[in-house]
């Protein structure tokens, strides 16, 4: 079934897995925008690169105003800002292998990939990545442009505040809050809170740094 026309903001790695779950599921995928001279997903897919990152908020004037889009931007301090620039409309791609349950909510703009779960009740805000085989279980809030990496896992009640990245095959234990943007570290195990802005690594999970999440982007 078509679900209509869609752009992808991003050309790169992430927006590859975002315009293939996109077209999956019935969109037509008529354009990106990115700044780099050999777009990834131009030469590879074959989308149409329509303009640069900083030409998004001129999509009006292009006439594409009224087509949805998606922010696939993996950087999650590029992702908001992006965000925060553009008028919507936003479309939501959930990947056709992933399980989202009815009681779930999910914010505009959020991109949910293959083999994920979103379970009972749990909500995940605006523009937020859940990412190929991330968990969210009941009643877990992620905040809005957060980004659940592959293979992480939110135990019941957990909440991630804000711009924050749960590292890949990380675990964070039930009630469990993460504030805004902070990062845990790949395979890390959370067994208390993360305050904002607060980076933490290991088994159990102890703080790197309080600098942010651009200190600790190698950290998945």
């Amino acid at each position: 079934m078509s679900r209509g026309p869609i752009l992808v903001i991003g050309g790169g790695g992430h927006a590859l897995v975002v315009i293939e779950a996109a077209r999956r599921v019935g969109f037509e995928v008529i354009g990106v925008y990115d700044d780099a001279d050999r777009c990834v997903a131009v030469d590879r897919l074959g989308v149409r690169k329509v303009g640069r990152l900083g030409e998004v908020g001129l999509r009006a004037s292009a006439g594409l105003g009224d087509v949805p889009a998606i922010v696939a931007v993996g950087d999650l301090r590029t992702r908001e800002s992006l965000v925060a620039s553009l008028p919507g409309p936003f479309a939501t791609v959930v990947h056709p292998d992933a399980s989202v349950e009815p009681s779930a909510m999910i914010g505009e703009g959020v991109y949910v990939g293959p083999r994920a779960v979103v379970h009972t009740l749990a909500r995940v805000g605006a523009h937020a990545i859940i990412n190929t085989g991330a968990i969210v279980e009941h009643e877990c809030e992620v905040g809005p442009a957060a980004h659940i990496a592959p293979g992480a896992i939110l135990a019941g009640r957990v909440r991630v505040g804000a711009g924050s990245m749960i590292g890949l095959g990380s675990r964070v234990l039930p009630g469990v809050r993460v504030g805004s943007r902070a990062v845990v570290g790949a395979g890390a195990a959370v067994i208390r809170d993360v305050p904002d802005g607060t980076t933490v690594i290991g088994v159990p999970a102890r703080v790197l740094t309080r600098a942010g999440p651009r200190a600790a982007s190698a950290l998945g």
